[in-house]
């Protein structure tokens, strides 16, 4: 039977139809162009600025990759001030941080191991420990609840993402609880962070800062017979150098004091160096794991590769925000960090698409970016699916986002963003409701279905 040419793309459910059956509630606003043109091929509210939730990690990669190179490697240097002489350093040895935010225990070990191997068998001074290359920065969004280890302190020394391991277990009818700085092979223990565990409903955990500690409470009635989970670290340089004494005393060295300072004086020899992998590496883990600490630092570091010394994260992703109006003409684009942790970034649908468009869709930035799996309208994943998308997803209660690239099996590459939003129904929320909120992730899984939905619509539509 004669079928009218286009008779199957009638079939098709419109944007705004899927985005209608998905009952999100909020708003949702999309874009989607040619990869290779920048033509706008559907767009629905793409002028409505929205959190972009994580996906300000593809924008924070961008700005990386501009201000710093994909070449770029972080530098946590041991330097000596004093003299050496027979193994004895005669002065003060200092630990200089530049920043690096994948920097862990086992580096930190090595380290000091290599302090050994080198001969230094004693330091007559102190250790001090240089956290001046970034500012101190106690959280990055003060709206989050206080013990996800999403949202940790910043420094120009990290440690672990800046988050501390608390384990528990049920022994004799009460609770051995532990906390310490673990790596894949080291587990020392740490005094910076303290927990207590109290008698109460609720709330779950409390947090204070008593005697330069991070001092902890935790209901009693919540913990149950065993479990682990990580907490933020509030002080990164005095965990460094808590860590860092504990290494040290293991291969021999001990100090006269252990002090925090901004930087050490420019006639210290380097005596130890850890460099960390490259940029780009760095930036392909992010965009997987979504760490916010990363893309935090790479903000910020990027930000002063421009000449400007920001005093907190908000100053370094207005700088940000200033990019991408230049780079791409994006004025509605505000940042307020840059991980998209708040609430409180603005992007809109066909900015977001702009940009992807400019990094294009055989660049840097597409091979940061995860493979996005593809199911069917079950929910189901489909191995052979008829389009290849890679993207960064976005997650925050009751908002969820996804951009990036779509290949189909003609070779025709799209960029496209997807955001959806309830942002009065996040605003309502309390802050005990904050990390697991009711009915917080039906939304989430109906917004990925929409997302997938209209990818396919895009990729039958155009591909």
């Amino acid at each position: 039977m004669f079928r009218p040419e286009g008779l199957f793309r009638r079939a098709i459910p419109s944007g705004a139809e899927l985005v209608a059956q998905a009952r999100l509630g909020g708003r949702v606003g999309f874009a989607v162009a040619d990869a290779v043109t920048g033509e706008m091929l559907e767009v629905f509210h793409p002028l409505h600025a929205m959190p972009p939730a994580s996906v300000a990690k593809a924008i924070t990669c961008a700005y990386g990759l501009d201000r710093l190179g994909p070449g770029y490697r972080f530098r946590t240097q041991l330097v000596a001030d004093g003299t050496m002489a027979d193994g004895r350093l005669d002065g003060d040895l200092w630990l200089v941080g530049s920043g690096d935010p994948v920097f862990d225990t086992d580096a930190l070990a090595a380290m000091a191991s290599d302090l050994r191997t080198l001969g230094v068998r004693e330091v007559t001074g102190r250790l001090l420990l240089a956290d001046g290359a970034l500012p101190q920065i106690f959280q990055i969004d003060p709206d989050q609840p206080e013990h996800v280890g999403y949202n940790p302190a910043i420094s120009g020394l990290n440690l672990n993402y800046n988050r501390v391991h608390f384990q528990w277990a049920r022994q004799s009818g009460d609770y051995q609880v532990s906390m310490d700085a673990r790596s894949e092979s080291l587990r020392p223990a740490v005094q910076i962070a303290r927990m207590q565990i109290e008698d109460r409903a609720a709330p779950v955990y409390t947090y204070a800062q008593v005697e330069g500690r991070d001092q902890w409470t935790v209901a009693r009635g919540a913990l149950g017979d065993e479990g682990a989970r990580w907490l933020p670290v509030r002080r990164p340089a005095a965990y460094v150098a808590e860590v860092f004494e504990t290494l040290a005393r293991s291969n021999g060295l001990t100090f006269q004091s252990v002090e925090l300072a901004e930087e050490a004086p420019d006639s210290a020899t380097v005596l130890v160096e850890h460099v960390s992998a490259p940029l780009e590496d760095i930036l392909r883990d992010m965009m997987r794991w979504s760490t916010n600490l990363t893309a935090e630092v790479i903000g910020l570091m990027s930000t002063q590769a421009g000449g400007v010394r920001p005093d907190d994260l908000h100053a370094s992703a207005a700088e940000m925000s200033n990019w991408m109006h230049e780079t791409l003409g994006a004025r509605q684009a505000q940042f307020v960090d840059h991980s998209g942790l708040s609430d409180q970034n603005r992007v809109r649908a066909q900015d977001m698409v702009r940009a992807l468009v400019h990094a294009g869709p055989n660049g840097l930035l597409r091979r940061l970016m995860r493979d996005i799996p593809m199911r069917d309208s079950l929910g189901n994943l489909v191995e052979d699916h008829f389009v290849e998308v890679v993207a960064k997803t976005g997650t925050l209660n009751f908002v969820s986002s996804l951009a990036g690239y779509a290949r189909t099996r003609t070779g025709k590459d799209l960029a496209f963003a997807i955001f959806c939003g309830d942002v009065e129904r996040r605003a309502a929320l309390s802050v005990d409701e904050r990390e697991r909120p009711d009915g917080g992730r039906d939304y989430s899984a109906r917004a990925r279905m929409l997302q997938q939905k209209l990818i396919d619509r895009w990729a039958m539509m155009y591909g």
